[in-house]
């Protein structure tokens, strides 16, 4: 049976919604307030005139091409407003945290807008003690909630200096998914709402991530949402309702189950590629495969084509069991932070192992961290990201303190289905390769981060499990069983 926040937007638990600072909570709970008491028609306007002009015009993405981190060719910066929607147990959370990785790597600014439903739900409201009326209108203002919320978010896109990804958790249109049609156009208008406006000019991209009960039934699970309880039927009637609440927008792309999970990640993030017109390569193709090298003797940052700098703090942290794994992960600049927990579970069916990725906000990472692992040294880096050769590259450089086997390691990764000469010339020429360590357990960052000797420990990974590798800030599936 569905729970309360299911029957109203199948909203995930608050531990996976985007990371917003307590002054942000404090924030939309206002907001929330304030909209939950708007009523007259005046108001209703304001609204109305409000979206209309934050509302991007959809039109034909150019073929613009990248010309430095996080710029392209245009004169114009770029703000692109997605929404990411689907069934229960699509990969959203994972999905969201991903591109987010992925759009920061290039420079870009990205602001991911939280859930409403969720939002407003953890304030005490139970969708099911609801009457009727109180259902109807707390659905109406959820919705003029959800679109100040965006607002917000969509002003400080126009403001930056920067290119900009917004993505939004969920989409105005997925509140018709949960509401006869009766009611939703009796809603649509008495707030003098335009669907086109809502659902075609609102947003540049909407992108559907079909439910694992619609293809890849023996993936789908209700553990990691404490308000997810959708038997597989369920599942897949709300997959098909949030994609029938999107079907018209010029712009509605369809992840499907097709291809195991990780490809999956890898096709959401090439469509938002393609859309915005941002030219990926080849290193979101299936037959990419992650590799490492050891690097010596940096040179000066001017031989460096433009990059981008990100300080990144690990903590593994204790797991449930010798085959799983789990860490933290702080990352930033300029003293502004992103915080990710990942967990890394054995292969299911056959598939390569597979990374939950899930964004936190700064308290929730606070209380992770009591659980660190005293047997790992807490690793420190410098993660300088570029592009050169239409081929992207991560360069970590390992910073103190740590283990003085981490002193001075400089290791270079990309993922790549290019082999022999035509690899080799994609290389950067100007950085000092020592040696390829793909697959080597000697750098692996789990073994690095050991406390004890490794030829006495016991937890020292030796096992090289060469799995299919997917794009820098998508997936990170790992060439060891408990390696980087």
């Amino acid at each position: 049976m569905a729970t309360a926040a299911d029957q109203l937007m199948a909203p995930a638990s608050l531990a996976t919604i985007a990371p917003v600072s307590n002054g942000q909570q404090s924030l939309l709970a206002t907001t929330a307030a304030v909209a939950m008491a708007a009523r007259n028609g005046q108001e209703q306007q304001e609204l109305v005139e409000n979206q209309k002009s934050t509302s991007p015009k959809p039109s034909p993405m150019p073929n613009l091409k990248l010309n430095k981190m996080g710029s392209v060719s245009s004169k114009e910066k770029r703000v692109y407003k997605i929404v990411l929607t689907g069934g229960p147990c699509g990969g959203k959370t994972t999905g969201q945290s991903r591109l987010c990785t992925f759009f920061e790597n290039l420079g870009w600014k990205v602001f991911r807008v939280p859930e409403t439903a969720t939002v407003l739900l953890s304030g005490g409201v139970k969708f099911s003690d609801l009457t009727e009326k109180e259902a109807y209108k707390f659905q109406e203002n959820l919705i003029r909630t959800m679109v100040q919320i965006e607002n917000t978010y969509f002003e400080l896109g126009n403001s930056s200096t920067r290119n900009c990804l917004i993505i939004c958790d969920r989409g105005v249109m997925d509140a018709s998914a949960y509401i006869s049609k009766d009611k939703w156009e009796k809603m649509m208008a008495g707030n003098k709402w335009n669907p086109v406006e809502m659902r075609d000019n609102r947003y540049n991209q909407i992108l559907h991530l079909v439910s694992a009960a619609n293809g890849a039934e023996d993936f789908y699970s209700t553990e990691d949402h404490a308000c997810r309880s959708e038997g597989v039927d369920l599942a897949r009637e709300l997959d098909y309702k949030s994609a029938a609440a999107w079907v018209g927008h010029p712009y509605f792309d369809v992840i499907d189950n097709s291809t195991n999970f990780e490809a999956k990640m890898n096709r959401l993030i090439e469509s938002v590629c393609q859309k915005v017109g941002i030219d990926i390569g080849d290193r979101l193709q299936a037959t990419s495969r992650k590799l490492k090298y050891l690097v010596a003797m940096l040179p000066p940052d001017s031989e460096f084509p433009p990059f981008q700098d990100f300080d990144v703090v690990h903590h593994y942290l204790q797991s449930g069991g010798p085959k799983v794994q789990a860490r933290l992960r702080k990352r930033g600049q300029k003293n502004h932070w992103s915080y990710i927990h990942t967990q890394r579970r054995p292969n299911v069916h056959g598939q390569a192992r597979i990374e939950v990725k899930t964004q936190l906000t700064h308290r929730d990472y606070m209380n992770l961290l009591a659980q660190r692992d005293d047997a790992h040294f807490t690793i420190y880096k410098k993660r300088r990201c570029f592009l050169i050769n239409n081929q992207y590259f991560q360069l970590d450089i390992y910073k103190e303190p740590g283990h003085p086997r981490c002193k001075g390691l400089v290791l270079l990764e990309t993922y790549s289905s290019l082999t022999g000469d035509a690899l080799k010339n994609c290389m950067p020429k100007f950085l000092n390769i020592v040696k390829e360590v793909t697959g080597d357990p000697d750098y692996s960052m789990f073994n690095l981060s050991l406390k004890e000797d490794w030829s006495t420990t016991k937890k020292f990974c030796r096992t090289a499990t060469h799995a299919k590798g997917t794009a820098n800030g998508v997936a990170n599936t790992p060439l060891l069983l408990n390696g980087q």
